[in-house]
């Protein structure tokens, strides 16, 4: 079987994420890709905005319709932060002779050596890079790309503004945004403008 484990944030997740997972499922010819929302990357100490239940919630209701899409809580389970290495070890040992695939964004490709124990990862999952840009990249790993200019910064920031969100994120996950007050309280009625 092969499995790709999508962590992050996820504050909010949104059409960006499930483009490229979709994309990656195709392109890697998976089985499964299983979205790990982590409790706190060590590298954004402090960064989420909303608690790792609201975070849940919307990752589930967002992947809830699509069958190849599954969630685990395994790291907002765990002690803050979220390192890699033990989500791949958990993984490596519940699907030992799997491919294992870690979508990451091209974002963090600068920091991946860095990555706590980062050869021992390297060696138990295959990264694929997940780039929403046309530039090049010069990397040992697949690239999944799909071109599109969505940030879960920006979706926080429109609702601190008052500004919609909608065809940003899935029509329940703004529902949700909506009903809990997330990001923004007092702008929440003018976000499906």
């Amino acid at each position: 079987m092969r499995l790709a484990l999508y962590g992050g944030s996820f504050d909010p997740i949104h059409h960006g994420h499930l483009i490229l997972a979709r994309q990656a499922l195709e392109q890697l010819k998976l089985e499964k890709v299983i979205f790990i929302p982590a409790a706190e990357s060590p590298f954004k100490p402090d960064h989420t905005t909303s608690s790792a239940s609201h975070r849940l919630s919307m990752v589930r209701l967002a992947i809830k319709d699509e069958p190849r899409f599954a969630l685990d809580t395994l790291e907002v389970e765990g002690s803050a932060p979220s390192y890699t290495i033990d989500t791949a070890r958990v993984y490596r040992q519940r699907y030992s002779t799997d491919e294992l695939f870690f979508l990451v964004g091209e974002d963090h490709l600068k920091t991946l050596p860095q990555w706590n124990n980062f050869d021992e990862l390297d060696r138990i999952l295959q990264f694929a890079v997940l780039s929403r840009s046309d530039f090049p990249l010069d990397v040992p790993y697949p690239v999944v790309r799909w071109r599109f200019d969505i940030s879960a910064t920006e979706i926080r920031n429109r609702v601190a503004q008052g500004l919609p969100i909608t065809y940003l994120v899935p029509e329940v996950v703004l529902h949700y945004i909506v009903e809990n007050k997330l990001y923004r309280g007092d702008h929440v009625s003018e976000l499906r403008s």
